[in-house]
């Protein structure tokens, strides 16, 4: 006999019928396993040492793993908001409940954290590929010869990203990016292991010990909160990974991202702990830059972080290349009608056209930096907070408001709603606001006060 409580709580607002996806996803729980992971195991993980150089040691642990639960609650968010609001992606449910300004704040967000992306990627094929192409090929071809201009970092940069990206980054269906994940999972295993490993045997001259608030909690915290941020989020790809699903199960998909998140965080854990301890005050925004350029170990890792961020670009392009799909929609749909956004296609020469600015823009930021720590601290305060830690919760509010009549609620039902629904949601907007602020403010003084450039590049 059903409770007549529950009952009147969730039959007294009207339902809108859910929508029938007509069209089969194509991955597994294994594809979309590694697809996840390697959205969130990608340029992020690589500066966590630095991450924990800014909140401390002990700083760094506690903030990893609460991070890590929040993460993984509003990935979950994501998903029930869709279902809630009967929508198929992101943006149409904050639309959906914030009209055009939650559409407009969400592809801000979402397209200027994945666009971030490639250019960090970019950046890190650059401090990568050409140290491993030069340690293990004789010097008489790579300086010497008159093909030694090939092997240098902007030209590298160029020709695998135009070679390996480019045409992964052509594709419309992300689960067919899901054996280069795989592989770029793999090679990820075999960078944390090796930095864990060759940090202990690095030279003297790389190191300096810590300070007492660099073992314990550190006063840039909130700079370190927000590259770590970085590291775990991938709300931008959740309904991409969801709705590719052949069998769509809603528990079996909270399960993926318990596993995701934890396997995630441990990696994190391993890779921050060891640089850090290691190189102590010295550790730059890519702990790889802080091995010699001749340590044939590091430059293994080096070559399968370069790979990596080849096979993980194409997945931000994926996503931004929507967020593209719904401006030219919206510019061609100009009376505001936004019930066909979701089903709207690119053309192929649209879509063509839309790859290629994508990829070659996000590349030539990327000629005139190393500067890896920066970006992921900027991107990490305002973007992925933004789409983290702020806009989930606040359309989980929204939507849960919507199902309920509030007045025909008793104490007790009124008080549950609050703890389980209102109390989460505010905590997390408010925590999500100040990461924004704070860090945001913190790393454009620090980026100001730097001594410049050679601080992060690979050491000679």
């Amino acid at each position: 006999m059903p409770d007549p409580q529950e009952t009147r709580k969730y039959t007294s607002i009207p339902q809108k019928p859910p929508i029938v996806d007509d069209e089969k996803g194509k991955s597994d729980m294994k594809m979309a396993f590694m697809n996840m992971a390697n959205s969130i195991l990608g340029a992020g993980i690589i500066g966590q040492p630095f991450a924990f150089k800014n909140t401390g040691l002990v700083g760094g642990i506690i903030v990893l793993i609460l991070l890590t639960f929040l993460i993984d609650w509003t990935l979950r968010l994501i998903v029930k908001n869709a279902t809630m609001a009967r929508t198929q992606s992101y943006q149409d449910f904050a639309a959906h409940c914030y009209g055009k300004f939650g559409r407009i704040l969400l592809l801000f967000s979402v397209g200027s954290f994945a666009y971030g992306g490639c250019m960090a990627f970019c950046v890190i094929i650059g401090d990568t590929i050409p140290h491993v192409l030069k340690a293990f090929i004789p010097a008489s071809i790579t300086e010497s010869s008159a093909a030694g201009w090939l092997f240098h970092r902007n030209v590298i940069i160029t020709i695998f990203t135009t070679c390996i990206s480019y045409p992964l980054s052509l594709n419309r269906d992300i689960s067919k990016l899901a054996r280069a994940s795989g592989f770029a999972l793999f090679g990820m295993l075999i960078i944390v292991v090796l930095v864990a490993v060759r940090g202990p045997f690095a030279d003297k001259s790389l190191r300096q010990p810590l300070s007492t608030a660099e073992w314990t909690v550190n006063y840039n915290i909130f700079q370190g909160i927000s590259v770590i941020s970085f590291a775990l989020v991938c709300h931008h790809n959740t309904t991409f990974i969801y709705n590719s699903l052949k069998t769509k199960v809603k528990q079996r998909f909270d399960m993926l991202t318990h596993v995701v998140c934890i396997i995630s965080m441990i990696c994190c854990l391993l890779m921050a702990v060891n640089g850090l301890v290691n190189f102590g005050g010295k550790t730059k925004g890519n702990i790889l830059n802080n091995f010699k350029s001749n340590d044939n170990w590091i430059n293994v890792a080096r070559f399968c972080f370069g790979l990596n961020m080849l096979t993980t670009f194409p997945l931000e392009i994926f996503v931004v290349r929507d967020v593209m799909r719904d401006i030219v929609y919206f510019s061609l749909h100009s009376n505001g009608d936004e019930s066909g956004s979701s089903h709207f296609e690119l053309s192929s020469k649209q879509h063509f056209f839309i790859t290629t600015f994508l990829v070659f823009t996000s590349m030539s930021v990327a000629l005139f930096t190393c500067n890896l720590g920066i970006i992921l601290e900027l991107i990490g305060a305002t973007s992925a907070s933004l789409m983290a830690y702020i806009i989930p919760p606040m359309c989980y509010l929204k939507l849960s408001w919507e199902q309920i009549d509030y007045k025909s609620l008793n104490n007790t039902e009124k008080r549950q709603f609050h703890l389980s629904k209102t109390l989460p949601s505010v905590a997390c907007t408010i925590f999500g606001l100040l990461v924004m602020v704070i860090s945001s403010f913190m790393s454009i003084r620090t980026s100001l006060k730097s001594s410049g450039e050679s601080d992060h590049c690979v050491s000679d």
